[in-house]
């Protein structure tokens, strides 16, 4: 995550700072919070893990808070203690109620489904404006804007509206009810397995996903368990269509299984394995029956997030997309999915208030090294329709087009 400096290292007071954030919502609220992330992380279960990966900064900051912790924090590491201190810091200075605004936020990341991604991203972005010599004030919090920070340089003002939304919006096979569906499988597979040693592929495709009124998932695991009985190499109606294969991965492919598997199915695909001991694998590779279109998802977002635009300054959408791998991440950058749907949405009657685009994933937010990240630290876009003059001033330091 490029800032302006790299942290320091830990100091006392950062632990003070970091107490100090996780007291934000309320007494109590951290420990029931990460009780409840322990008691979903801990199944070795598909969905134990995506919880794990969901509530990713969650457990690192409750790693963080343990005695001597800080310590050994890496540079990514420091750079999330860096965003607690500065919300820390942030609330020492509110007055009441936009401190209640603040508290509420923080709970919100606390609560069901959420997580604190949305709060980061926020901080994260007025961190990297500050890096670039802006002024940023917190409005969204400090004075109930639509808008979530007014930046200022050299006399001009822009709005930034700060969105995050998840990868999940976008795929038509939604990887919450993948796992749950492997999950509620596993067990039979196992015991089909031991009695069927080998190698093996399952490739399904699913039109229309799981979940859906056509084809649920325990449904489908009916159909999957007595196609094995059966010994029948395929099974197909217009819900599902099933193959069973011989699997084979030889030399370097064997070696490293997962790897292998995602080469060969492509990031799109999800995938599960079944094994027992060194040899026996049965892995479940499954695709919808339509290309995931995260790109077209983003762009849906931003219509709704423009309109807390105000429109008389200049607008940036800093877009945070999250639940997404390295691998799709890339493909979205590599293919310039992502940049042709933004270019797309720029020429729209929607994104007449919009001067930049920007876009991020937790790739750049946990620092990890291009080009699994973006070198920059986000992606940036800018709107040709405008800039009006008084923008003129702001918008090379707002973002440079790629």
């Amino acid at each position: 995550m490029p800032t302006s400096a790299a942290p320091s290292s830990p100091s006392p007071r950062d632990a003070e700072n970091l107490t100090g954030f996780l007291g934000l919502a309320g007494p109590g609220s951290w420990e029931g919070r990460m009780a409840e992330i322990a008691s979903r992380t801990r199944a070795a279960t598909l969905t134990g893990r995506a919880a794990q990966e969901r509530h990713a900064l969650e457990l690192t900051l409750q790693r963080l808070s343990a005695p001597g912790a800080m310590a050994g924090a890496g540079a990514p590491e420091r750079e999330l203690l860096a965003l607690a201190q500065t919300a820390a810091r942030l609330a020492d200075t509110l007055p009441e109620e936009p401190r209640r605004r603040l508290c509420a936020q923080v709970l919100a990341g606390l609560t069901g489904e959420a997580n604190l991604i949305p709060m980061f991203h926020l901080l994260r972005v007025a961190e990297l404006h500050r890096a670039k010599g802006f002024e940023v004030r917190f409005t969204g919090l400090a004075e109930g804007t639509p808008h979530d920070l007014l930046i200022s340089r050299g006399g001009a003002e822009a709005e930034v509206v700060c969105e995050t939304l998840s990868a999940e919006e976008g795929r038509p096979l939604l990887r919450g009810d993948w796992c749950a569906f492997v999950d509620g499988i596993n067990p039979d597979l196992q015991t089909w397995l031991a009695a069927h040693p080998g190698r093996y592929v399952l490739k399904m495709t699913l039109p229309d996903g799981l979940g859906g009124d056509s084809l649920d998932g325990p449904a489908l695991q009916r159909r999957i368990m007595e196609m094995l009985r059966d010994r029948r190499r395929q099974d197909s109606n217009t819900a599902a269509v099933l193959k069973l294969d011989p699997l084979v991965l030889a030399g370097a492919q064997a070696a490293v299984p997962a790897q292998a598997l995602r080469a060969l199915f492509g990031p799109e695909a999800q995938l599960a394995v079944a094994q027992q001991g060194s040899g026996n694998m049965l892995v479940l590779a499954a695709r919808a029956g339509q290309a995931s279109d995260i790109a077209r998802a983003v762009c849906r977002r931003m219509v709704s997030a423009a309109g807390r635009l105000g429109g008389e300054r200049a607008g940036v959408l800093a877009m945070f997309l999250d639940d997404i791998g390295r691998q799709e991440w890339r493909g979205l950058r590599d293919r310039r999915d992502l940049e042709g749907a933004v270019r797309r949405f720029l020429t729209t009657p929607e994104a007449r208030r919009v001067s930049a685009v920007t876009c991020a994933s937790r790739m750049e937010l946990f620092g990890m090294a291009p080009p699994d990240s973006v070198p920059e630290g986000e992606l940036r876009f800018r709107n040709p329709a405008r800039p009006h003059a008084r923008e003129t001033a702001l918008l090379p330091a707002l973002v440079s087009t790629p």
